[in-house]
């Protein structure tokens, strides 16, 4: 599955775009005023805007689970992620395999956290189940794996759904690093280092601090992340695991899914122990790196709050979008909602361009490092 020494055949079929068109014109349908209204209008106007943005740049959610029949879910693969990136005109989403999920739960103050001991080889198991999943949906269910950017970039061209496929948690390893180079041959491109789950890695912000930042073998991985050719993501990590991941790192870090400590945009959340300090950001950011924004926020327009918050730390080249979409509520439901996620950024203020980059852009930048 080694990539991309092969070319790819480029047939353009518009049909995101005629999706995605339908999709805006069932908003504008809605209670957005009366036709030929100025809100009318100005709705009118930055939808189109926003499609003009995702014609152009290649669009990114760097962390998914993929909706309510998604990867997480116990339904098989269906045509339901690629019908909404087609009526969003999403182009990219990092489809999270999560190998801890079968042990997580809700500990007795209400946070999802590891209940209970995984048995032996469990993990790995439930990784590879889940892979599997990931093939028949990329064989039978509209969407493209992408394994390097031209296959980003030719997936694009032509109109077709593309995931990267990615795992939440190096769980699956138990120690034995070969496991990564198995996983690079199995199509994945994106790996988080932690989860909820203790491993040998390091210390995770919802958990009990045990290595004091970054392990020796977590030091490791990343140097393997970036030999074998994986973007490297420290989203759940620790402040100090973080700051001592930027100095083994050589290539771009991915903060996939957070938010600005203290958003005041988000309000008050039990999300508060996974979101950032400036300072954590700016760490990531000096890699060349991004912080990903997840979509728990109110509306559309409190979302757009929360990426301006994180611009204002770091600037809007290392901002970008992670919904963490699977089954808990948030701004973009499905990915119908992707368009109007890019117009309530230009009706916040964003430029174009700057659409472009959040939207997907900076996340392109990493990947294009990372992986090649």
């Amino acid at each position: 599955m080694d990539c991309c020494g092969h070319g790819h055949a480029l047939t353009y079929r518009p049909l995101i775009w005629r999706t995605a068109l339908t999709s805006v014109n069932a908003m504008l349908a809605g209670d957005v005023g009366p036709r030929g209204s100025t809100a009318a209008a100005r709705t009118a106007e930055t939808a189109s805007a926003a499609l003009d943005v995702l014609r152009k740049s290649i669009s990114v959610d760097v962390h998914t689970h993929g909706g309510q029949t998604g990867i997480m879910s116990k339904a098989p693969p269906s045509d339901d992620l690629a019908n909404h990136m087609r009526a969003g005109a999403l182009a990219v989403a990092c489809l999270a395999d999560v190998p801890d999920g079968p042990i997580l739960g809700r500990n007795a103050e209400g946070a999802l956290a590891a209940v209970r001991n995984p048995r032996p080889g469990e993990l790995y198991g439930h990784h590879l189940e889940r892979l599997a999943w990931m093939d028949e949906l990329v064989a039978n269910h509209g969407v493209r794996r992408a394994l390097c950017t031209a296959d980003l970039e030719a997936a694009h061209k032509s109109g077709q759904p593309a995931i990267v496929a990615d795992v939440e948690g190096l769980d699956f390893l138990d120690g034995k690093l070969e496991r990564l180079e198995e996983a690079h041959q199995r199509g994945i491109r994106h790996l988080q280092l932690v989860h909820y789950t203790p491993n040998d890695i390091g210390d995770f912000q919802t958990g009990s601090v045990t290595h004091q930042g970054l392990t020796s073998f977590g030091a490791e991985v990343i140097r393997a992340c970036h030999r074998l050719g994986f973007v490297c993501d420290v989203a759940h990590a620790t402040e100090d695991m973080v700051q001592q991941a930027v100095k083994i790192a050589t290539k771009p870090l991915l903060l996939s899914h957070t938010a600005l400590s203290g958003s005041r945009a988000m309000g008050p959340t039990p999300l508060q122990g996974r979101q950032v300090t400036p300072d954590h950001a700016r760490a990531i950011a000096e890699t060349g790196g991004s912080i990903g924004i997840w979509h728990f926020f109110s509306s559309l327009d409190k979302y757009v709050e929360g990426l301006k918050e994180m611009a204002e730390i770091v600037g809007v080249d290392h901002v970008s979008i992670g919904t963490d979409q699977h089954v808990t509520p948030g701004a973009v439901q499905d990915y119908t909602q992707w368009v109007h996620l890019v117009a309530a950024m230009l009706r916040g203020g964003f430029t174009p361009e700057e659409a472009g980059k959040i939207a997907g852009g900076n996340y392109m930048r990493i990947f294009r490092a990372a992986v090649g």
